[in-house]
């Protein structure tokens, strides 16, 4: 998969509460490295703001709301994550941004790659002259 998209987790539905779940390699497109989360983010706060050049996440809403906005370089798409039971694929080299967090939300974010800050890509036109040269 190399474009961002929605994936669905199975849902158990019952009367005391549901449960939904992930697993490589049935819903998920990688195994799992690392697992991290984003949470009590102050009101009109932004989190994210960079791209990874090799890593791909996907990013759930555990609790609350928030948008995720993607840029490759050429168009933005906003994701508007809202459910516990779908996820955002987000393949590598993707600008991220995560914005307009809903009281008590909490980001759910599973990755293929351990922590390494040399993957990360932080200026925006670095990232764009990357993404240019990837293209041709």
């Amino acid at each position: 998969m190399d474009q961002p998209t929605i994936i669905n987790f199975p849902k158990i539905l019952d009367k005391r509460g549901n449960l939904s779940f992930f697993e490589y390699p049935s819903q998920l497109p990688f195994e799992i490295a690392r697992t991290y989360w984003i949470y009590d983010v102050p009101g009109g706060e932004i989190r994210g703001s960079h791209a990874f050049k090799q890593q791909k996440e996907v990013i759930i809403a555990m609790s609350g709301s928030f948008d995720v906005i993607l840029f490759d370089g050429y168009q933005e798409i906003k994701f508007s994550l809202n459910r516990s039971y779908y996820g955002l694929y987000v393949p590598k080299m993707y600008w991220r941004r995560l914005e307009n967090f809903s009281t008590n939300s909490m980001a759910l974010i599973v990755s293929d790659k351990m922590y390494d800050e040399n993957d990360y890509l932080r200026d925006i036109d670095e990232f764009k002259k990357l993404k240019y040269v990837q293209c041709q």
